[in-house]
């Protein structure tokens, strides 16, 4: 499928058992997305959502999934972003470069555990918004908190 192409959103409790081409599902629910192959292979594509796989953004129009989807273990290799709906393609990676990827997702996602698990990650369970805050106050000395 060419570049820009544009997709659809539907947010479901559970994916459906065929997806459609050009469809991405999304259950808040199991933090899960799922679609077909952009390149139009047929294959279907998960992806977990979650603070060491991939990252959702709705802007109330449009989704966006982070970071890129490089399928390497499947035979077409495609690997794009999903961007406001529509595909970027991005450029194909070699073994080297797939290996290192590999490489450092589990290193990052070790840490993230490790830190989880001493408690020096913040509580999942406060909002983005909260953290914020407590940065922004930190930052302005004199500044009422609330």
């Amino acid at each position: 499928m060419k570049s820009g192409q544009v997709l659809t959103h539907e947010f479901v409790e559970y994916l459906p058992d065929q997806l459609k081409d050009g469809v991405i599902y999304i259950s808040i629910s199991y933090a899960t997305a799922a679609h077909k192959c952009c390149c139009g292979c047929g294959n279907e594509i998960v992806t977990p959502l979650s603070p060491t796989d991939w990252k959702l953004i709705f802007d109330g129009r449009t989704i966006s999934l982070e970071p890129s989807i490089g399928n390497w273990s499947l035979a077409c290799q495609s690997h794009y972003w999903i961007r406001n709906n529509r595909v970027r393609w991005a450029p194909k990676w070699s073994q080297k470069q797939i290996d290192r990827g590999r490489s450092r997702d589990r290193r990052a996602k070790g840490t993230y555990f490790e830190r989880m698990n001493s408690g020096t990650v913040n509580d999942m369970s406060a909002s983005s918004g909260d953290a914020e805050q407590v940065k922004l106050d930190q930052r302005l000395p004199g500044k009422a908190t609330r």
